[in-house]
């Protein structure tokens, strides 16, 4: 039996550390990456005569542009199956928050795919593949919370806690071109050491909280960001004064852990009603990889 939905779950990035630029203009990184129980919803039907059909919109993204039909597309050419696919997306993530609602969309479909159009490719290769879509799809495609350097495909997975986030978005879109493109970002931060930050490494999954990873670490993307949106500058420097805050990616989602969810909760009420408050939960496993292992994906 398949699932008749498919998770594609948000992301945080609880740091970002920019330690340099390659000749080919990517940005190398380091960041932590774990996921929270806000996701969007893929739905699949399989086709016989190879077409790939979109069938919800996207406001502003036309179909050779939206990161699910190239992912199918990519994924039939590799794989050279005669089948297609009908593919309806729910968005629940919003779009140029930083918090990958694309590039998880994307590698929920390789790994919908993989297993509908009956390839076998496995978690390796999708991931490789993915990488050719966005630097964040091998994560997703993983679904491990993960200490991330390179461009963000060079994964070793982490044990955190999972504590319950308030999410904010002001309302922004952030232009993460734009962002990496500001000739005063920082790009030569020296790069932190996992063993300065996490405990037991070499025996089992480093371990480390959310709380600790905040407090001694930064964005370094926060700074361009705050000068060039000022929304996002405002609902930092509001949450700042009243819980720590972190902006996830180059924005324009700020987030702050809570152990308990009534906390972010009560905080959300607390926000100005301009603001999108989301409330979600952390997790280490994500749902696609729940349900790609053959278990249920639930909503938390």
């Amino acid at each position: 039996m398949t699932p008749d939905a498919w998770p594609a779950p948000a992301k945080l990035n609880l740091f970002l550390r920019v330690t340099g630029r390659r000749p080919d203009g990517y940005h190398t990184l380091q960041t932590v990456f774990q996921f929270v129980s806000l996701h969007d919803e893929l739905h699949v039907r399989v086709r016989r005569d190879g077409q790939i059909r979109r069938l919800t919109d996207l406001p502003g993204v036309p179909p050779e542009r939206d990161l699910v039909v190239r992912a199918a597309r990519m994924l039939q050419e590799v794989s050279e199956t005669a089948l297609g696919a009908d593919l309806s997306l729910a968005k629940r993530i919003p779009m140029g928050g930083g918090l990958g609602g694309g590039s998880s969309d994307a590698a929920t479909t390789l790994v919908a795919l993989d297993r509908l159009w009956g390839l076998g490719l496995g978690e390796e290769r999708l991931a490789a593949l993915g990488l050719s879509l966005g630097a964040d799809v091998p994560v997703f495609v993983r679904g491990r919370a993960a200490w991330a350097e390179g461009v963000g495909e060079l994964l070793q997975p982490v044990a955190l806690d999972e504590p319950w986030y308030l999410i904010v978005h002001p309302g922004a879109e952030v232009s993460t071109a734009a962002v990496f493109g500001d000739p005063e970002l920082t790009r030569d931060s020296a790069p932190l050491k996992m063993r300065g930050l996490f405990r037991g490494y070499g025996a089992g999954l480093p371990q480390a909280t959310v709380s600790e990873l905040v407090a001694a670490t930064g964005n370094d993307c926060e700074a361009s960001v705050r000068r060039r949106y000022p929304a996002v500058d405002e609902v930092l420097s509001w949450l700042e004064s009243r819980t720590p805050v972190r902006m996830t990616g180059t924005g324009a989602c700020v987030f702050a852990a809570f152990g308990r969810a009534a906390e972010a909760r009560a905080m959300a009420r607390a926000l100005p009603a301009r603001w999108l408050a989301l409330v979600a939960r952390g997790m280490n496993v994500s749902p696609l990889a729940v349900l790609a292992a053959g278990g249920p994906a639930t909503d938390t």
